[in-house]
């Protein structure tokens, strides 16, 4: 059991209160570097669970991931976008520079559909990025999508309500995403794995193409009634 604790607090996974330590874990760079700062350089971890949580759509969240999308399409990885509430917008993402031909759209409407997707998506050996609008997760299912997101080793970013924030999750890392007056996005650090939360940084958004549009063709389509392992 020792051995077990030892190991997990080497890796940051066990906080603790008294003692800052920096996390090993493998990770992608956000793209901003104002952001990797206040996340001690660490950036998107990998193997592990994201929350974005914002009561607005629209007020630059894809923006955020965008850098990531870019690199990843363009290294051969899929990135799975699971019920967004807007279509992407795909001569918007190509002019960014993300590679189509590895964007993946899925939109399923039973909640036990949505829950097996994602996780087959977060193990699937093909994936660099899954973004996921959830809506409500139980405890004990953010948790099921920890284990699959451990096991396939990329990056998973749900964007969930603000509402939830108070809610205790396992995800290693919690942003807190309002639009400000500017056209920016301000992003307040809730969790992140190896220490102390309440960093704040301000990204500019402005004259950015919107990423999104509101009529889409979507791409693949459930509930599915069988074939779920």
């Amino acid at each position: 059991m020792s051995e077990l604790l030892n190991t997990l607090m080497q890796d940051a996974r066990v906080w603790q209160g008294h003692r800052h330590r920096q996390t090993t874990q493998s990770s992608e760079s956000t793209g901003y570097q104002v952001l990797d700062n206040q996340l001690g350089g660490i950036g998107w971890p990998k193997g592990a669970l994201s929350e974005c949580l914002l009561n607005v759509h629209g007020i630059g969240e894809l923006h955020l991931v965008l850098p990531l999308m870019q690199r990843l399409t363009q290294a051969g990885k899929t990135v799975f976008w699971l019920n967004p509430p807007q279509t992407p917008y795909a001569p918007a993402l190509a002019r960014e520079g993300v590679d189509l031909d590895h964007v993946v759209m899925i939109h399923a409407d039973d909640a036990n559909d949505f829950l097996w997707t994602l996780e087959n998506c977060l193990r699937s050996p093909v994936t660099g990025l899954v973004l996921a609008w959830p809506g409500k997760l139980a405890t004990r299912d953010v948790r099921r999508l920890q284990l699959a997101a451990e096991a396939g080793s990329n990056v998973c970013v749900l964007f969930r309500e603000q509402r939830y924030a108070g809610q205790n999750s396992p995800a290693a890392l919690r942003l807190e995403l309002t639009p400000d007056e500017h056209q920016a996005l301000s992003i307040n650090v809730l969790k992140r794995r190896g220490s102390w939360p309440g960093q704040r940084c301000t990204l500019a958004m402005a004259h950015r193409a919107d990423l999104t549009c509101q009529e889409p063709p979507r791409v693949i389509q459930g509930p599915w009634t069988s074939g779920r392992g």
